[in-house]
């Protein structure tokens, strides 16, 4: 009976952080990638069907994998990432443009998520130089 209950609540919370990550999708301020692989974590421990459906997604699945097998992160993703990052946050300060305090938090949080992005293992075949 414990286990189950245990079960439960992981798939319950795994399917709560695949929410925030889908709401990442949109909001600038919430990253999806952290929030599905503690959701792929949270399914690896609970139900092997929907970790398994994370990992075939098409658009974050080799991503996840990436993570799980490897503890690594594909260079263009952060690539991508940033250039998100700096997409959505740009138009977030330029839309508070007479809130020159919350234009300096969304920068703030806009550098933090940066500087931890670029500190995430990169897989080595990405820094290969081909010369």
């Amino acid at each position: 009976m414990k286990q189950l209950l245990k079960k439960h609540i992981l798939v319950v919370l795994g399917w709560f952080f695949v929410l925030l990550g889908l709401i990442g999708v949109v909001l600038p301020v919430l990253p999806t990638t952290p929030f599905m692989i503690v959701a792929a974590a949270l399914f690896a421990k609970s139900s092997p069907r929907f970790h398994q459906m994370l990992l075939n997604n098409r658009w974050f699945g080799a991503v996840l994998r990436d993570w799980e097998e490897r503890g690594v992160v594909n260079r263009r993703i952060k690539v991508r990432a940033t250039a998100l990052i700096a997409l959505t946050f740009s138009i977030s300060i330029a839309i508070l443009y007479q809130h020159l305090g919350l234009q300096l938090i969304l920068l703030s949080i806009a550098l933090i998520l940066l500087f931890f992005l670029w500190r995430l293992k990169e897989d080595d075949k990405d820094n290969i130089n081909p010369t």
